[in-house]
């Protein structure tokens, strides 16, 4: 099943807490601190695989974990980071955040490429050791691994795109000029999928071709098939323009090649200006005359046209040897660049949010960042809670309170944590 559209959620591994410990040894008085730093999370790294083909797999797995980096230890033996989590996909996937069609990676070869970072280890109790504070019971709680629900786009990479109304022969072609072996029967939408063949010209000169679905009136805005394997049209470098010139089916050819281009436009005005070639299919069928009346037609508009006969092979290979010089000028395939990370104000990030609601005289601190914090605070020893208190105030949590209104001897309720509010 050919799948060229998918959505996943990835999370990368939260990073380890760091330890909490304390050297004990015979004959050794005050060892001091000794809690290791926890292990970095795993990473989700998408590589390319040039085996696949389709996001087939994406259909029945989306969600993707990495591991978790180990807790930090005793003795200040640092906890082991975890591995990363490789997802192989095609080559020719964009990777796009959901939420904003921000474009993170291009799969463009079988080079890794990090979609979320896992978290740093937090540090353990041996970092916080002063001379005034000699065993301190508090240690950092690891980071959290980024986490966000991403786009995946198949967009093929070849060099020329087959485009044309359904049974002009673009199946056909790609059949005798190279080993793709596409379904050809004489009735509309045979090729339901994108096909792909290598075309040789020559020993060390090639090129990829694209056999694209058949397009009708109406595809960019779902008719047919719709737009929907346009996207593999967007990479390519130079398109070739395929028309019944007989007009077997009873259409005109000039209205058909009209009509395919206006679709081409409305989908992505970038394609009308893509290099052309028109090549007029089924001649045999064809009088001379209309044969030299369509030549007119697309010579005029400024376009090369190559008649040809496609099922016996016959002047193919002017087409080929003219899309061959075409490609010798033309830039390389397509790459999509990713685009920059938007950067918010900094009162907007996530970190350090801080939401203060009353209730009865209660006034409730949320923030999942906090939260996170106290779970490595040790409320029953004294420099355990002067450190709490201070991230209190650095973050803004104090000054939170303050414009909610709380004033001293308020009670404040931090995820169970209650204590009188002072001023």
């Amino acid at each position: 099943m050919f799948i060229d559209m998918a959505k996943i959620y990835i999370k990368a591994g939260d990073g380890g807490d760091g330890a909490v410990s304390f050297h004990r040894e015979k004959y050794v008085a005050a060892g001091g601190p000794d809690g290791g730093d926890g292990g970095r999370g795993g990473s989700v790294v998408f590589q390319g695989d040039s085996n696949l083909s389709t996001l087939a797999d994406f259909r029945y797995k989306r969600k993707y974990l990495a591991p978790r980096g180990e807790n930090g230890r005793g003795g200040r033996c640092a906890g082991k980071s975890a591995q990363d989590l490789v997802v192989r996909v095609p080559i020719g996937t964009l990777v796009k955040e959901a939420e904003t069609g921000r474009i993170i990676a291009d799969i463009w070869d079988g080079e890794p490429q990090v979609i979320a970072r896992g978290g740093r280890g937090g540090w353990g109790n041996t970092h916080f050791a002063t001379p005034t504070r000699q065993a301190p019971r508090f240690a950092k709680p690891g980071l959290p691994g980024q986490e966000l629900e991403v786009q995946l786009e198949l967009k093929l990479l070849a060099d020329v795109g087959l485009v044309g109304f359904p049974n002009v022969g673009k199946s056909t072609l790609i059949s005798v000029v190279s080993e793709a072996k596409p379904n050809i029967a004489n009735y509309h939408f045979t090729t339901l999928t994108p096909v792909l063949g290598v075309v040789r010209r020559g020993e060390g000169l090639s090129f990829v071709m694209a056999d694209i679905p058949g397009l009708i009136e109406g595809a960019w805005e779902g008719k047919g098939l719709g737009h929907q394997f346009l996207r593999h049209v967007e990479r390519c470098r130079i398109l070739v323009h395929i028309v019944d010139v007989s007009g077997s089916e009873g259409r005109d050819p000039k209205e058909d090649f009209e009509t395919i281009n206006r679709e081409l436009k409305r989908f992505n005005p970038e394609l009308s200006e893509r290099p052309m070639l028109v090549a007029g299919n089924k001649c045999d069928l064809a009088e001379p005359g209309q044969i030299e009346e369509f030549r007119s037609f697309i010579e005029g508009l400024g376009y090369r046209f190559f008649p040809m006969i496609a099922p016996i092979n016959e002047q193919v290979d002017p087409l080929l040897d003219a899309i061959t010089a075409e490609l010798s000028k033309l830039p390389p395939i397509l790459r999509y660049e990713p685009d920059p990370v938007e950067l918010r104000p900094l009162e907007e990030l996530d970190r350090g949010a801080v939401t203060v609601t009353e209730e009865d005289g209660v006034f409730s601190v949320e923030a999942q960042w906090l939260l996170r914090i106290m779970r490595t605070v040790d409320f029953d020893d004294s420099e355990s809670l002067q450190y709490f208190q201070r991230v209190l105030i650095d973050t803004g949590v104090i000054d939170a309170l303050r414009e909610a209104g709380c004033g001293e001897g308020d009670t404040v309720d931090i995820y169970g944590l209650e204590f009188d509010f002072v001023d």
